[in-house]
């Protein structure tokens, strides 16, 4: 059963209980201000690399490759959670110092309270944004709460599945879609799908998805994939498709200054060994992006 919308009394316990857990600031404060990839652009994970894994262990793995940045999904920070239930996550984040910057991907309705939920939920644990597969009519009340609490709503392309392209298959979908809305509504271009809409005959550039967006680019899954066995693979990896170098450069051309969460989905009982090759990969390159 879906729990009632915060009242505003809880709203402000929850708020204040995530300002006050551990003797430190957690809802709201700035992300780690390691810019990774130069010019402002920081690395993080989708927490869905390791969905085999509890939240505690998945924070371990991410602390040992480095990352301070996280776009969690709903195992790892389920939505409807207690506010006893928060602090013991916000707790456990601070003891692994890794910040949620992200969640997602979520959906939205028409159903503003419904919507409202999830942004206060947002709110409490300090996201920038969400990563988000909104239903068309969705755009007025996101435009009304996109105001109210300065988080991005970010438009998440999937790839072809058995019924077609996804509904925000491209940043042109998405641009058409979000481009007499709030400024705060944009897109999470996800490299590797894009890659994948070439098995429907789309052949989607990552880095000029990138430019297209512009400004509204507020996240980023990175991921590279193998479209002959349908895989992902770690950069750099010949069978791959992504130009990192060009991904990162049109992200500096459009003055993004996010995080870009790698996601793998291949190897998910021990991704840590291929997403260190990833990491490793991405800084290393990101020194020829300039």
């Amino acid at each position: 059963m879906a729990e009632p919308t915060l009242s505003p009394s809880r709203r402000s316990f929850l708020k204040a209980s995530a300002l006050t857990l551990g003797g430190g600031l957690l809802l709201n404060r700035p992300a780690p201000a390691a810019e990774d990839l130069g010019g402002g652009i920081s690395l993080g994970v989708q927490s869905y690399t390791f969905r085999n894994f509890d939240l505690e262990p998945a924070l371990k793995r991410i602390q040992e490759l480095g990352l301070k940045n996280a776009e969690f999904y709903s195992k790892h920070i389920p939505p409807g959670s207690s506010s006893d239930k928060l602090k013991e996550i916000l707790r456990l984040c601070k003891e692994y110092d890794v910040t949620p910057v992200g969640f997602g991907v979520q959906g939205f309705s028409k159903n503003h309270d419904a919507n409202k939920k999830v942004f206060e939920f947002g709110e409490v644990i300090g996201l920038k944004y969400l990563s988000a597969d909104p239903d068309p009519d969705s755009f007025d009340s996101l435009d009304k709460l996109c105001e109210e609490y300065k988080i991005a709503i970010a438009i998440h392309p999937h790839g072809p599945s058995g019924k077609g392209l996804h509904r925000w298959y491209s940043a042109e979908v998405i641009l058409r879609a979000v481009k007499d809305h709030h400024k705060l509504i944009g897109s999470c271009l996800d490299t590797g799908h894009l890659i994948r809409s070439a098995q429907l005959g789309e052949n989607l550039d990552p880095a000029a998805q990138v430019r297209l967006m512009g400004a509204r680019n507020f996240a980023m899954h990175l991921k590279d994939h193998d479209n002959k066995r349908r895989t992902d693979v770690v950069f750099g990896a010949p069978e791959g498709a992504l130009d990192v170098v060009g991904v990162l450069k049109a992200l500096q051309e459009v003055k993004f200054t996010g995080t870009i969460s790698i996601e793998y989905e291949a190897n998910p009982a021990d991704p840590s060994p291929d997403m260190k090759a990833c990491v490793d990969y991405v800084r290393k390159v990101a020194k020829k992006a300039g």
